[in-house]
């Protein structure tokens, strides 16, 4: 037999001398000893457990009557959490749940560009579409994602346990949780959240991120990173170590990053910091204490037209010099949105029998974004109210502005639950409780003969004779939920048959107000919703499992608009009424899967969702600032299938595979003004029927290198099927090598990033969705006209060279 340690250099040894080595393997140097394991084949007639020996007896091989083989693999070494022992190459870790999971490990995400962020990371797992706004994956504010065909706004997103999306738009904003490097594991739950989970939009399912624990002894990581567009990014991470004979441990981390726009005019940055401190005490108690901050600046691309796209491509963009009384102007697009999240899970072995978890949070989102626009100096409205001649220090009849949203979130939360586990038996309650506020003020800065606007973060507005503020709206919104749940898991047949049902209520109130002249001045709407669920699983083998589920979910709708009133700054006509009847949108689907584990691993499943008052979340331009609107479609009914295929480090080598096939359609026409589109039948907006990935990995302790190429089928982006873009396929490489410790420096590795091989740009999905993108009688027969959809641009391609050392 041969053992494989260190860097993976082989070394032959006898069966007399395994016991020595099991003893002393994990204490080797080049071994990581939290990794190593061993796989051990025997060929016998029925499995049997072998008997407990003494550290000095024979292993029962040797006196066995039958052969044995013997394979012993450890994790390799690295400086970045790599370990080498993940089938798929880091892309599919084991699962045990009875519902489809997928997930990224350190043998992945390590491997990745340091600039990149989670929604870029999933993007090879069964059943995601993603489409970056930027190579780098240094945005997020302009990203498309979807997962089994249901978007961002419908998929969950938890950090250490806290709801990290945005509390009311729920988009995904990845960039503002933990920086690459500290980024434990992802996991991905297609088409169901957990039940404990404190969200209320997990639609299409739940992404989970979990950060690194702190080192038990003193040392750090430093990584530097420079590339494409003039990249410059440097992470410092600091661990101290058990802090005297405290049992706390913690680390702190720093980085910078700055680089141009990929297409365009404009540039970003980024300053970030992740924290976090554990302790452990007792019989299995445990609590941590997270901090993440990010405060990024940037400004936002265009997002063309089909047509503007097939005559510009990725020259489609905002203009990068002022032209006096133009409004489309890069430095009128700045934006900023700033985050503070604090989070502190704990865990309480109460008795043998009971244990409790108990997770306070609090999450802070700040900032600000613009857009250019043009406004009528003498005849401008705040509301339905003239504004009378504005004091801009000018008498020509139009003076060019922009247009300012300035946001301020806050949102505090407690989710815990009380656990009674008996011999076959596990009984959870939990209550979930989160009060949230957003004040969203609209303003108007003043472009001067240069260029420069008086305040983009709307300190100094453009005033109205009577000395207010020109705005659009004036909003103050509150929203309390309250989540309770109760779920029991039934273990029979010696564990291998796993029975679940669970029972959620979750009841979700807001408020709203709005200052601006002429509007609703309150609104307010509830909602409760009763999330029943079913999951069962069976181990036909130690390597086989299936299992079935049936789920339900439910988003309240998005949009702090949609409660609001708002008017036509040039007319004082309104522009949009607050929703009345908007119900929320409920889900009820079901699922049946397989799973393999061993050399080769498999996971297989099918599933079908019924959708209600489908809820899409929309980008429309108010005076150029992207806002998101919520548009009800209806029914919408969902089958498909994937699969996923990943094999175990062999010969260094790690493939992996996976697909999806979903046909997705509308169930019911949908509303236009007094008529209806005649849309019952058609495809369901932005989901592609085919998507897939394969990858393949190689790593041998000093040698590394990561290939990934990814499909997506052709995307509808309107819910006539009058237009769609077209499919497309993305690359990545990673390659690097591992040099050997010196002095303090532990591991140090370089790494080259080298994404979208081949991909000058593409349109990755539908920013704008409309209901038909040509003009169509309707149902009633009224001529509805024809709109316009608009699209993000996927990145380009970009190449990044990393250098990385631990200390």
């Amino acid at each position: 037999m041969t053992m494989r340690r260190g860097y993976g250099r082989p070394a032959s040894i006898s069966m007399f001398a395994l016991t020595l080595l099991a003893g002393s393997a994990l204490a080797a140097p080049a071994v990581s000893s939290k990794h190593a394991h061993a796989r051990r084949h025997v060929a016998a007639a029925a499995p049997q457990k072998p008997p407990v020996r003494k550290a000095s007896a024979p292993p029962a091989a040797v006196t066995a009557h039958h052969d044995e083989q013997i394979t012993v693999q450890a994790g390799l070494s690295s400086a970045n959490g790599v370990t080498g022992t993940t089938p798929g190459g880091g892309l599919m870790p084991p699962q045990t749940a009875p519902k489809s999971r997928s997930g990224l490990t350190r043998d992945f995400i390590a491997k990745e560009s340091p600039t990149s962020n989670p929604t870029n990371m999933i993007a090879s797992l069964p059943g995601v579409v993603t489409g970056s706004g930027d190579p780098l994956g240094t945005s997020d504010q302009q990203v498309s994602l979807s997962v089994r065909g249901l978007t961002q706004f419908e998929l969950g997103y938890t950090y250490e346990g806290i709801p990290a999306s945005d509390p009311l738009n729920f988009f995904i904003f990845t960039g503002t949780t933990a920086d690459n490097e500290n980024i434990q594991s992802l996991s991905l739950s297609q088409g169901s959240a957990d039940l404990s989970a404190p969200l209320y939009n997990a639609v299409g399912g739940q992404l989970s991120e979990t950060v690194r624990n702190p080192a038990e002894k003193m040392g750090g990581l430093i990584d530097v990173a420079y590339g494409s567009y003039k990249l410059n990014r440097e992470f410092l991470r600091l661990d101290s170590g058990e802090i005297g004979h405290t049992g706390i441990r913690s680390f702190v981390s720093f980085s910078y990053e700055g680089n141009h726009n990929w297409r365009g005019p404009g540039s970003s940055t980024r300053y970030h910091v992740d924290g976090k401190a554990v302790k452990d005490w007792g019989k299995d108690n445990h609590a941590s204490f997270v901090v993440s901050y990010n405060s990024p600046t940037g400004y936002y691309m265009q997002t063309p037209s089909l047509s503007q796209w097939n005559a510009h491509g990725t020259a489609a963009n905002y203009a990068g010099s002022y032209a006096k009384g133009g409004a489309a102007y890069y430095k009128f697009e700045e934006n900023q949105r700033n985050s503070l999240m604090l989070g502190a899970p704990v865990h309480f072995h109460l008795s043998d029998e009971l244990s409790a978890d108990v997770t306070p949070y609090y999450t802070y989102f700040w900032g600000y974004g613009d857009g250019g626009t043009t406004l009528s100096t003498a005849n401008s409205y705040v509301g339905t109210q003239n504004t009378g001649p504005l004091q801009v220090g000018t008498t020509a009849p139009t003076v060019t502005a922009a247009a300012i949203d300035t946001f301020d979130e806050h949102n505090t939360g407690l989710n815990s639950a009380l656990h009674w586990k008996t011999r076959y038996n596990t009984l959870s309650v939990g209550y979930w409780y989160a009060y949230y506020t957003q004040q969203e003020h609209s303003f108007y800065g003043q472009v001067y003969g240069n260029g420069n606007v008086s305040s983009l973060q709307g300190n100094y507005p453009i005033m109205t004779q009577a000395g207010l503020a020109l705005s659009r709206y004036n909003i103050n919104f509150l929203q309390q939920t309250n989540a309770l749940y109760i779920d029991d898991t039934l273990h029979l047949l010696n564990d291998r048959l796993t029975i679940e049902g669970g029972f959620k209520e979750a009841m979700v109130s807001r408020q709203s107000t709005q200052l601006i002249p002429g509007a609703t001045y309150k609104t307010g709407v509830n909602y409760a919703e009763p999330l029943p669920q079913f999951l069962a699983s069976y181990q036909l083998t130690k390597h086989d499992q299936i299992y079935l589920n049936g789920t339900t979910a439910f988003r309240a709708p998005s949009s702090i608009l949609t409660m609001a009133d708002y008017f036509s700054t040039t007319t004082g006509t309104i522009a949009h009424s607050h929703a009345t009847n908007l119900a929320p949108e409920y889900s009820i689907g079901e699922e049946i899967g397989y799973r393999h584990t061993g050399l080769v691993n498999i996971s297989a499943a099918f599933f079908n969702y019924n959708l209600t008052n489908r809820q899409l979340s929309s980008t429309v331009y108010l005076n150029g600032v992207p806002t998101t609107a919520s548009i009800n479609a209806g029914g919408q009914t969902s089958r498909g299938g994937e699969i996923e295929l990943g094999l175990r480090p062999w010969h260094h080598f790690s493939p992996y595979l996976s697909g999806q096939y979903l046909h997705a359609t509308i169930d019911n026409n949908l509303s236009v003004g007094t008529d209806l589109l005649p849309t019952k039948g058609k495809m369901a907006v932005n989901t592609p029927k085919f998507s897939g990935a394969i990858g393949l990995a190689y790593d041998d302790g000093r040698f590394f290198g990561n290939f990934n190429l990814n499909y997506v089928g052709s995307q509808y982006s309107t819910f006539m099927n009058d237009q769609k873009i077209p499919s497309y396929i993305v690359g990545n490489v990673s390659m690097g090598y591992r040099m050997p410790s010196f002095a303090w420096v532990r591991h140090p590795q370089i790494q080259l990033n080298l994404i979208n091989l081949g991909n000058s740009g593409y349109l990755s999905g539908a920013s704008s969705l409309v209901g038909n993108a040509k003009a169509t009688r309707g149902v009633y027969g009224t001529n509805i006209a024809a709109q316009t959809p608009l699209y993000y641009v996927g990145g380009g391609f970009a190449g990044v060279v990393s250098l990385t050392a631990g200390f």
